[in-house]
């Protein structure tokens, strides 16, 4: 119940914050605009700048995600993840959190779940419009082919945008968790953010296999085209190493100091 509780009490401090409802109206925004975009263009959107495709009522999906993701991954996420995991402490909001009969760990998995899930609604409401506007703007089809595939049946195209969210989401909430590891070491919220840009756009020249940072819906096309074996191995590597540390520091950290 106390768990209940606190993860309630997490949830309403966080719609509590102005910069999530501006965030997210930004965010509805860019998805209203993109809609008039992709219709203005003809239907049209990439895979990469050889490979235009033009969209139908079961692709549609996975490329309104390609022109989102960058305003997902470098503004509302570090955001959201700074101000929930830096703002609040730097802020002195957080102690009363924290005078609690609460482990340390079960308080930092309630703050990482509480952004999972806005990330997953976000995703999820995401699928369902660019589904729907697919489906009534683009010419309806009964098979599709997608990037280094054959051609797809409508239940198969169906489960491929699925697994393609699915890998969205892998990524994503690798960002989140290594975006609470940045924010919970730094001092402020200013440097936390420049740490997790500083992280998303260095580890490309660490590694080309971090590439998927930036370049995102182009790297989840190349999974499902077995072209990037990496990614995923990589992304959950990502979310699990960050958390054990995020876990530690947590457990041993003096919060009231």
């Amino acid at each position: 119940m106390i768990v209940k509780n606190v993860w309630i009490s997490e949830f309403e401090r966080m719609f509590k914050r102005k910069k999530t409802w501006v965030g997210l109206f930004v965010y509805l925004f860019l998805l209203g605009f993109e809609c008039l975009f992709l219709y203005g263009v003809g239907g049209q959107s990439f895979y990469d700048p050889d490979h235009v495709v033009g969209l139908n009522s079961l692709n549609t999906a996975p490329f309104f995600l390609r022109e989102l993701g960058l305003f997902l991954i470098f503004v509302l996420i570090p955001m959201f993840v700074v101000d929930s995991f830096n703002g609040e402490y730097t802020s002195g909001a957080y102690r009363l959190v924290l005078l609690r009969p609460q482990g340390r760990a079960k308080l930092f998995a309630i703050k990482w779940s509480v952004q999972g899930v806005l990330i997953f609604g976000l995703l999820v409401f995401t699928w369902l419009a660019a589904t729907i506007y697919g489906y009534l703007v683009f010419p309806n089809v009964t098979e599709v082919s997608f990037f280094n595939t054959g051609e797809l049946q409508s239940s198969e195209a169906f489960l491929y945008v699925l697994t393609f969210y699915a890998i969205a989401l892998l990524i994503l909430l690798a960002i989140l968790t290594i975006g609470s590891l940045i924010s919970t070491v730094m001092p402020n919220v200013i440097l936390s953010y420049i740490g997790i840009i500083g992280f998303l756009i260095g580890g490309l020249y660490v590694s080309d296999h971090f590439s998927f940072f930036i370049t995102f819906t182009d790297s989840i096309f190349q999974v499902l085209g077995k072209q990037n074996m990496t990614l995923i191995p990589l992304a959950f590597s990502i979310v699990l190493i960050s958390a054990i540390l995020n876990v530690t520091i947590w457990t041993k950290r003096d919060w009231m100091e």
